[in-house]
């Protein structure tokens, strides 16, 4: 079972940047991926999560005991890697050094993850978290609408869920103070909010911390009626 989750980590990103020569991030072997296989398989590897908040959990258990005591309004929740290294240096390079280029490997990282591709296959839209609109003129970019684009053109909808204000950063603040700071910080485009009642849908990050940022949009969507929510982010980090 490993081996082929292994493989299918090479296959993808093979598939996804095989065209594209350059030298590997992690390496720096030339000519190669972004990542290259070896890389890829090296710090990559499957590991047991939790099903709805994606901690790292010994093998066999299904949820954590923070979700079972406190079950978050997730139905699934999917991280590809720990938020470590050398991921954490790819993702502050996609997000804050505008290189947007990392979202086609870090799209097929997702891609490889046991579960993430029948969850993009099922789900009617993927809805990236949205930026601020100061945030976004700051960046230029959202990277999570850039990961839901190259995890599934055509399901990828970032003009449904929407940022109504523009809240503190996250990083830093304890978890309390995140929930706080996201209160009424999202909503659904109203023309189109009906589209989500009764539908599968996936919501699209780079990083899950505390989950409050996932927690609250989810929130959003399961007033709005949505059937079943899946969270999929690139890194969770060891924080619950």
């Amino acid at each position: 079972m490993l081996h082929r989750q292994l493989a299918g980590i090479s296959h993808w990103l093979g598939a996804a940047l095989g065209a594209v020569p350059s030298q590997c991030a992690v390496c720096h072997a030339w000519p190669a991926r972004r990542v290259c296989d070896a890389c890829a398989t090296r710090f990559a590897q499957p590991q047991p999560r939790c099903a709805t908040c994606a901690l790292p959990v010994p093998a066999g258990v299904a949820r954590c005991g923070r979700c079972l005591t406190d079950p978050p309004p997730l139905d699934a929740c999917l991280a590809a890697v720990d938020y470590g290294y050398p991921w954490a240096q790819a993702l502050a390079d996609f997000k804050f050094r505008a290189d947007p280029g990392w979202a086609p490997s870090l799209a097929t990282l997702l891609r490889s993850t046991p579960w993430v591709e029948p969850a993009v296959e099922a789900a009617y839209c993927l809805l990236p978290i949205p930026l601020s609109r100061e945030r976004m003129k700051e960046r230029g970019f959202n990277q999570a609408a850039l990961l839901a684009r190259a995890l599934s053109p055509a399901k990828a909808d970032a003009a449904s869920l929407l940022r109504t204000r523009a809240t503190e950063a996250q990083s830093g603040l304890p978890r309390k103070d995140r929930l706080r700071n996201l209160r009424g910080a999202f909503a659904l485009e109203p023309a189109r909010a009906a589209r989500i009642a009764g539908r599968r849908v996936v919501l699209v990050d780079d990083v899950m911390t505390t989950g409050a940022t996932l927690h609250a949009a989810a929130r959003v969507l399961r007033e709005a009626g949505a059937a079943h929510i899946t969270a999929v982010v690139v890194a969770r980090t060891d924080s619950p």
